[in-house]
């Protein structure tokens, strides 16, 4: 984006801000600058009139002119096309070093002497503004005959040019950079209303008719006016060759001036390009066309698309005659999205509608009017016509504590207020502590409070705000994910410990087998391709066919003891995944030694329980039948910890161990989220000497050891540290009853136990038993 300072200096009052301050508090306020030029026009140029114009006697191509210094009038020989009397001009007196380095000094041409030069913008260091010398109109400001050039801020002005960020289109023109300095320096910006009398004009109505279809997400505004004697003036001419613009046509000169002075896209049309033969009435047709954007057009042409670009054939070429001057808006997301859907060839007014023009459609077209009522006699007609979008306000709440929270330090409420509505935000419906700002729709970026914030910091200024040394506090990098991950390999890891290698599998597996064995099997609408094996053909709905697999393998390799786990997923009919944990004890109890006469004996119920225990702790087993086919009958158990069921162990059935060449083989499948895994709580221990006590009672062989259990533990005895059952005998003199030795440990924190505190504590579960289940000593 390029700006000068003279031309800022229209939206805003620089007179009292250096160059230096003015480029600095760009720089603060994030429109950071790129590049600037300073134009200093040398000493002893000066603005001079030419008073005669004569040929040159002696070349055609030579005028002779009179021309008035201030301190006089000199003769100079000038060969400018457009030299002629009565022109205000720029004069390089003698003595004048020009900015390519030329001095000026005594010449003379063909005869004729000459003492200064008539200069053009070239000459001057100003580019290309027009053909010729300089020609001065009152545009420049006011000035004296005879004053050097250097005293004219146009003449004496800095050309800054800014990188934007691709959110800050709202400062794509100079009134949006004007707008923002307005926030930075506290001073008001100049607006420019133009007021119309509108009794004594013809109305727009008149000579001009819109039709348009509905929800096309665009505002349009048009004015009229019938151009006559409309020159563009040199200030507008230097301006657009700074920013590097130049047009055909006066009136496109025009656009592209007041599009990048006020920040609304305006466009020229010739009125006569929207009527019929023979008519007066423009019609002008808006509606979509085939990709879906908003054309502007009549019934058989196309003039431009909203956003996007303008056919030539449409754009104004005369100096003089009736013109229909358009102001346009689209949202920049609207238009953006378009074209990405549909690439279409796009002109000038894409870029900038794309990056978001300005909304205030007004004050565009009042600015541009109000340059041809000043340079002009035109005809300017009275009203609009025009086309309005609904637009609901963006609203955002952020509390003062907020603002502070966020940026650290304590910014007066005041100053807040302030920033704000001279950035163009209204707060008038703010609270106490709470500011309840509604964005202006030129701020396409501000879409919460962090930008809010950030709006408030880059105007307080970064280097404002005191610093604060960094608080490192570190974050608790312990979440689920890793408790879930240190469980795992804890029981891995102690399965590992206690003899059990780990095995892996596929999560795939035979549904035919798991049908065999009686285990679900995934839901037909619910099954998954194995991209593997064809032979896999289902997700697996337990580990232990598995196990069996790699058990077996072991076996036929030759190992007289199999100890194999594994820990992975699972899934339920519905394809719901779990973790389970599965174990497989197979074989020898241990290796052949010395010891055990090179015979070590087969592992058990109570062995594989004791391994199991090793591995997951404490836990009970209650009376079960498993509804798979692979267990024993008579040798299977829940397991129990701290009253939930986690699983099962059992032994395998004799037939399925001869299916797979095992010898006897136990095995267990666990919830792994059940098992328990949380951190160890330290538990008072007795230093005093513990007690043992055995009681045989007789009991039905029908009942269960747990109601043996629940009734002693309901005693709630002090000093009864565990109990558990060694032994149990039946004969034929007992009938359909049994004797269960039931072993008691007792302790107590206080002191060592006496005689009469056994007896006490078994008295009391022996009454108990009776009470409860006409249970006896034998």
């Amino acid at each position: 984006m390029i700006v000068t300072r003279s031309w800022l200096n229209e939206w805003i009052d620089l007179s009292a801000i250096s160059t230096e301050r003015l480029l600095k508090t760009l720089n603060s306020i994030g429109l950071e600058v790129d590049s600037v030029k300073t134009y200093e026009v040398p000493q002893k140029i000066l603005f001079g009139r030419v008073l005669e114009c004569e040929k040159h006697p002696d070349a055609d191509k030579l005028n002779v002119c009179k021309v008035d210094t201030g301190d006089g009038v000199k003769q100079i020989v000038c060969g400018a096309s457009n030299v002629r009397a009565g022109l205000d001009v720029v004069v390089a007196t003698l003595g004048a070093v020009m900015p390519d380095g030329t001095l000026i000094k005594p010449v003379v041409l063909r005869g004729v002497a000459s003492e200064g030069m008539i200069c053009s913008s070239k000459e001057i260091g100003f580019g290309d503004v027009q053909e010729g010398i300089l020609e001065l109109d009152s545009s420049i400001g006011k000035y004296k005959i005879g004053e050097e050039l250097c005293t004219n801020p146009l003449f004496s002005d800095s050309v800054i040019e800014i990188e934007l960020t691709a959110n800050r289109g709202d400062c794509l023109s100079i009134r949006g950079v004007a707008r923002d300095l307005s926030a930075a320096f506290d001073k008001p910006l100049r607006e420019r209303v133009l007021r119309e009398d509108e009794d004594k004009r013809v109305g727009i109505g008149r000579i001009l008719s819109l039709s348009h279809e509905n929800n096309l997400d665009v505002e349009i505004r048009y004015k009229a006016v019938d151009i006559k004697n409309f020159i563009l003036p040199l200030v507008m001419k230097m301006r657009l060759a700074q920013i590097e613009e130049k047009k055909e046509s006066a009136i496109e000169s025009l656009m592209v001036y007041a599009t990048h002075s006020s920040g609304v896209v305006l466009r020229a049309y010739e009125h006569a390009f929207f009527c019929a033969a023979g008519e007066t009435m423009a019609k002008i047709s808006l509606s979509r066309d085939a990709n879906g954007f908003a054309s502007i057009k009549t019934k058989e042409k196309v003039a431009s698309i909203v956003g996007v670009s303008q056919e030539d054939i449409s754009k104004v070429t005369f100096s003089e005659g009736l013109v229909l001057i358009e102001a346009t808006y689209i949202a920049p997301d609207v238009i953006s999205k378009k074209m990405q859907e549909k690439k279409i060839p796009s002109g000038t007014a894409y870029y900038r509608a794309s990056r978001g023009s300005e909304p205030e459609l007004n004050q565009g077209l009042d600015y541009c009017i109000g340059m041809i009522d000043s340079h002009s006699d035109s005809l300017v007609y009275g009203g609009t016509i025009e086309i309005e979008e609904a637009y609901d306000d963006k609203i955002i709440s952020v509390s003062k504590k907020e603002i502070d929270a966020i940026i650290g330090a304590n910014i007066d409420k005041a100053k807040i207020t302030k920033i704000l509505k001279n950035l163009g935000f209204d707060t008038t419906k703010s609270l106490a502590d709470n500011f309840i700002i509604v964005v202006p729709r030129f701020r396409h970026d501000i879409l919460n409070k962090q930008d809010i914030v950030e709006e408030i910091v880059r105007l307080v200024g970064i280097d404002n705000i005191a610093s604060k040394p960094f608080t490192f506090t570190e974050a608790n990098s312990f979440g689920d994910d890793y408790f879930n991950y240190k469980k795992r390999e804890t029981y891995r890891h102690k399965a590992a410990y206690n003899g059990f290698f780990e095995s892996v599998h596929f999560v795939f597996d035979e549904k035919k087998v798991l049908q065999q064995y009686g285990f679900e099997t995934i839901d037909a609408n619910k099954e998954l391709l194995n991209p593997i094996v064809n032979t896999l053909d289902t997700l697996r709905t337990t580990l232990l066919t598995g196990l069996l697999k790699a058990a077996s393998n072991n076996s036929k390799n030759g190992y007289a003891s199999v100890r194999l786990f594994e820990v992975g997923s699972v899934f339920d009919a519905q394809r719901n995944e779990s973790l389970k944990m599965a174990l497989l004890l197979c074989g020898d109890r241990e290796a052949q030694s010395l010891s055990n006469a090179g015979k070590p004996s087969k592992v058990d119920f109570a062995f594989f329980a004791q391994k199991l225990s090793n591995i997951i702790g404490s836990f009970e087993l209650r009376e079960f039948t498993t509804k798979h086919i692979l267990s024993h009958p008579y040798q299977c158990a829940a397991i129990f910890v701290d009253g939930e069921s986690v699983g099962e162990m059992f032994r395998l059935h004799p037939d399925v161990e001869e299916s797979y060449d095992l010898d006897t083989t136990y095995m267990c499948e666990l919830n792994f989220e059940g098992l328990p895994y949380a951190l160890k709580t330290a538990k008072t221990t007795s230093r005093y000497q513990a007690s043992f006590r055995d009681l045989s009672v007789v009991m039905p062989k029908s009942m269960l050891y747990e109601k043996i259990k629940e009734v002693i533990e309901a005693c709630q005895i002090k000093e009864l540290v565990r109990f558990y059952p060694v032994d149990k005998y039946s004969d034929a003199t007992l009938g359909n009853n049994m004797s269960l030795s039931i072993r008691f440990v007792l302790q107590s924190n206080d002191k060592t136990l006496e005689e009469e505190d056994i007896t006490n504590a078994m008295d009391a579960v022996l009454t108990a038993l009776k009470r409860e289940l006409e249970v006896g000593i034998r």
